[in-house]
């Protein structure tokens, strides 16, 4: 642990450390025949998740996109080496990594598994001062971990987070109260994190191009273009965020509880879809009960063959963890808006609006005589049977004659958490 500063007049020092091409990088680190060559990591093709997760610099020179099919990276680059996920590595590499940033400061704060910010203003009082611990750690990294990453050094949670993204790989960037105009206001709008196409999109349109015209923009403008979020962002361009490092464990409040499933082949009518849709709203609606909560809101996604996506959502009359209710919800809402001219690729339901099991909750005068509350009973029934023998140990006769349906329902996905 670094030595706090004695006697220094506090400022903040603030780090973003974000790992170069997580993913490629690990898997070039523990094969080296691959280093030097165009290397991304993709899914199962076989299993329908035929698409590129991660690439490395080499692949990026030739165009190669995260997300784009495994084919289309292929016709780009010929000579691309496809290696498979293998989740269980980089989950590895990210504690080795954050035991290390712990190191340095007990205020670290993971943003995502490749990248968290370190708050070093004990030990560093300015963001000039800084700089030495940041190329320090980045040295760490490629000794100890046989990685290289970025860092950002800067005086805010933002401006830090800028900065690693501006060099790449393995270098320091340092944005201080004193340059940060110069250095960043000329940079695209996008760059700014919370930035994202549609809010790119309004502010392009209204001549707002870079981070510079963000900042000096009028801010009744920019709030009756975007609402608060726009004095919000305006706000951090101007360098104004203070944002505290939000110390790792700390218990984040969960925002929805979802789970999606691509299955092998697409769904071409309501009835294969409603096997899956009743696998998915049955895990959704066990880990609301384990996590004591009940959805207001259910949100149906949907995404066809040809790759579109959308979500559509509808507010219940009552909040409820029950899976069936969850279950005739979504497929309301599949029926409302899709009509199967084009296959479903892939299906997720998702519940939101969370309020407490112990919330009062109005009862209808039309309540059909306790019918939710014994079906609740039942639910339960079935998640103690499931927890002793495993999640297909009991499945509903729809679920059943559809293996994949039931191989969703076996999933395990983590609650979404706010940020």
């Amino acid at each position: 642990m670094l030595q706090a500063v004695q006697g220094e007049r506090m400022g903040r020092s603030i780090l973003h450390v974000d790992i170069n091409n997580f993913y490629a990088s690990v898997e070039v680190r523990d094969n080296p025949t691959l280093a030097g060559l165009p290397v991304a990591v993709c899914g199962d093709a076989e299993a329908r998740h035929g698409i590129i997760l991660a690439k490395n610099y080499k692949a990026k020179e030739f165009g190669v996109q995260t997300a784009e099919a495994i084919w289309q990276a292929k016709r780009k680059c010929p000579e691309l080496k496809l290696v498979p996920c293998h989740f269980e590595k980089y989950e590895k590499v990210t504690a080795e990594s954050r035991k290390l940033l712990l190191t340095y400061s007990d205020r670290v704060e993971p943003f995502g598994m490749d990248e968290a910010w370190v708050d070093i203003s004990p030990y560093a009082p300015t963001a000039e001062a800084a700089e030495g611990i940041a190329d320090e750690i980045r040295a760490h990294y490629k000794n100890d971990l046989g990685l290289t990453a970025s860092v950002g050094v800067s005086f805010n949670k933002i401006f830090a987070k800028l900065g690693s993204d501006m060099k790449k790989p393995d270098a320091t960037t340092v944005i201080t109260p004193g340059n940060f105009k110069s250095k960043i206001w000329r940079l695209p709008v996008e760059d700014l994190l919370f930035v994202g196409r549609k809010t790119q999109r309004k502010l392009n349109l209204r001549g707002v191009h870079t981070i510079g015209d963000l900042a000096n923009v009028n801010e009744e403008l920019v709030r009756a273009w975007l609402g608060k979020w726009g004095s919000d962002l305006r706000f951090c361009a101007n360098g104004l965020d203070r944002t505290p490092v939000v110390p790792m464990g700390s218990e984040a409040a969960v925002k929805s509880i979802g789970n999606s499933f691509t299955p092998p082949g697409d769904l071409h009518n309501e009835r294969e879809a409603h096997a899956l849709i009743h696998a998915l709203s049955e895990s959704v609606a066990t880990r609301m009960r384990r996590n004591g909560v009940l959805a207001s809101v259910v949100v149906l996604a949907l995404r066809d063959s040809e790759l579109f996506s959308f979500e559509r959502q509808t507010r219940l009359s009552r909040p409820t963890n029950i899976a069936l209710e969850i279950r005739d919800a979504a497929l309301v809402l599949l029926r409302e808006n899709w009509n199967f001219i084009r296959p479903l690729r892939s299906l997720g339901v998702r519940g939101t609006g969370l309020v407490s099991e112990q919330t009062p909750v109005q009862l209808s005068l039309f309540d059909d005589d306790g019918a939710s509350e014994r079906r609740l009973a039942a639910e339960r029934a079935v998640d103690t049977v499931r927890e002793k023998y495993g999640k297909t140990s009991i499945l509903a006769g729809r679920v059943f004659a559809q293996k994949t349906a039931a191989k969703a329902l076996d999933m395990n996905y983590a609650p979404r958490a706010m940020r």
